[in-house]
């Protein structure tokens, strides 16, 4: 599948949804670099199964103690070392997630093409901005009308932004005046690379410290004041015991009719399976070589955290997909869940602890 526009009849440009590319004959696999949607065999599912059986025992309790005291480092060190050379911009949002710029259309100036559409928005969100600790990034709790954006008519919050490659693509393609993009890491490092990227537009975004399983953190923006939440690989790197609370959290930010948007590891993705033992924290729970963590999900994980949280399902769906090196002649099946959650417009009782 190509992931580039295409055009389309009517002269617009719009990009192939996933999904589109088949793999009918197994002699031609090497023909493309990705196939859709590709069925796993009953034995291909059981040797994964048996894989991760193989590799679950779990470390101490004090190592899994050491890598939750020490995540933040861990992440910091990431992206120390990295800077913004790692993740490739996704361009594939808007096909997969029109939320994100639901007044634009693709065209030849597009980001999706490769272009710079979007302009800046007027407003200034100096004005009304709540002052921030320099050492800790927290934020006073805001009140209605007193917090960054807070004249903006649209807003969406990344959290887990990374270096920028989602918040960047969204103010390039969303020219929409009255956008405010928010967006938040846990890690120190990783925000001020992207305040000091030169896309970076104070006027349209506003990057800040966070930590997503801290309950008690306070977030610069009040409840029911979101249109749109972007969770992309980042609920996975989450200890299971506080995805839900974080999860319940997310959901008061959304405004009633706004959306949740998830796209994360699915349970026995190839990197899954690539684990070797003694790197297993608990149940589908990993630590990686540089310390960060990660969590292998089921379909059926990610509704209950969201129906707790009051959410009701739009999407659901498993994305599996066969990636292939045609120069090294290799393959590799990829399994990741793509969700959409939408917050109800009657509202619901509030989510338990």
């Amino acid at each position: 599948m190509s992931l580039f526009p295409v055009q389309s009849t009517s002269g617009e440009l719009k990009r192939p949804q996933f999904g589109t590319r088949f793999l009918t004959d197994p002699r031609q696999v090497f023909q493309h670099n990705a196939w859709d949607n590709v069925e796993w065999t009953e034995e291909q599912e059981a040797a994964a199964k048996k894989k991760v059986q193989e590799n679950s025992q779990p470390l101490p309790l004090e190592k899994q103690e050491d890598f939750d005291c020490r995540a933040n480092a861990y992440w910091n060190d990431f992206y120390t070392i990295h800077e913004n050379r790692f993740f490739k911009d996704r361009h594939w949002l808007f096909t997969e997630f029109p939320e994100l710029a639901p007044q634009c259309r693709f065209n030849q100036g597009s980001y999706a093409a490769g272009g710079v559409a979007g302009t800046s928005c007027p407003h200034d969100l100096d004005q009304g901005r709540s002052p921030s600790s320099p050492v800790t990034g927290q934020h006073p709790a805001p009140v209605d009308g007193d917090f960054p954006g807070s004249n903006a008519t649209y807003r969406i919050l990344e959290v887990g932004c990374g270096v920028g490659n989602t918040v960047f693509p969204i103010l390039k393609t969303n020219n929409d005046p009255g956008l405010i993009v928010y967006c938040c890491d846990f890690s120190s490092t990783a925000v001020e690379l992207v305040k000091s990227n030169s896309d970076y537009d104070p006027g349209r975004c506003f990057a800040f410290v966070h930590d997503l399983s801290d309950e008690a953190a306070v977030y610069p923006v009040p409840d029911a004041s979101l249109d749109v939440i972007v969770l992309i690989f980042v609920l996975s790197a989450l200890h299971p015991d506080r995805m839900q609370a974080s999860v319940c959290r997310l959901a008061r930010l959304l405004k009633p009719g706004g959306v949740l948007l998830l796209r994360d590891y699915g349970r026995y993705d190839m990197a899954q399976l690539r684990f070797k033992k003694g790197r297993c924290l608990s149940d589908n729970f990993y630590v990686r070589g540089d310390g960060t963590r990660v969590y292998f999900f089921t379909q059926e994980e990610l509704h209950g955290y969201f129906s707790e949280a009051g959410l009701e399902k739009v999407q659901n769906m498993v994305d599996r997909r066969l990636q292939v090196n045609r120069g090294k002649q290799l393959t590799m099946y990829r399994v990741w869940i793509q969700c959409k959650y939408r917050k109800p417009h009657t509202q619901p009782p509030e989510c338990q602890d």
